[in-house]
């Protein structure tokens, strides 16, 4: 599977809006974003953005989805043929199943600073499911799955480390975490209202459905 080798710092530039690839970075001045003269589309003719067509509107709002999680275009067209065949709104059920992913569930624990920093702690084979090591970054969680650390002292001290870091980091309602003992159950299914990404996913279903 191919992967995104270029600036993180682009692709927010790209869509115009904060995605949080670089973790806490995002949250201070060096953010591209913050900076006026970074703040234009990548390239020589950045700033000559266009107001869009209707097709070129609807892609930006599918690609802003892909590059918040991290995921490739066959992984997307997955999700959505998945969202499809699910009963309910197919754009609301799509961002839910997202979210089930395990590198978006530990990044959403404060395991990781990012969801890049959480895919390679879950394929170095930090992360268990239920006792078992999962080393699929994509992997869906469901309710009442447990997530617990590799039983080494490597392991622990990294997630440990990542929370002492932000200690004010607020959990969502769907996830309970033990911070003491660095381990989660997922108590629900996420909403709509737990993904953080203002999106119109209706636009979405739009493009993907054309």
């Amino acid at each position: 599977m191919g992967r995104y080798l270029g600036s993180s710092c682009k692709l927010c530039r790209r869509e115009g809006m904060k995605l949080f690839l670089k973790g806490i970075r995002c949250e201070t001045s060096k953010c591209a974003i913050e900076r006026r003269q970074k703040s234009l589309a990548p390239g020589m003719h950045g700033w000559r953005r266009s107001r869009g067509t209707d097709y070129g509107i609807r892609l930006r709002e599918k690609q802003k989805v892909k590059r918040f999680y991290g995921v490739g275009e066959a992984q997307f067209v997955g999700y959505f043929q998945k969202a499809q065949h699910t009963i309910g709104n197919s754009g609301e059920v799509l961002l839910t199943l997202l979210e089930r992913r395990l590198d978006n569930v530990i990044y959403k624990l404060n395991f990781a600073p990012s969801r890049k920093a959480a895919k390679q702690l879950i394929a170095h084979g930090h992360i268990f499911v239920n006792g078992k090591k999962t080393d699929v970054p994509s992997f869906l969680v469901s309710i009442g799955d447990k997530i617990t650390l590799k039983n080494n002292e490597k392991s622990k001290k990294r997630v440990r480390a990542q929370l002492e870091t932000n200690a004010n980091f607020t959990t969502q309602g769907w996830l309970q975490l033990d911070v003491k003992e660095a381990m989660a159950t997922i108590v629900a299914l996420p909403t709509r209202q737990d993904v953080q990404l203002a999106i119109e996913e209706q636009l979405v279903v739009e493009y993907c459905s054309r």
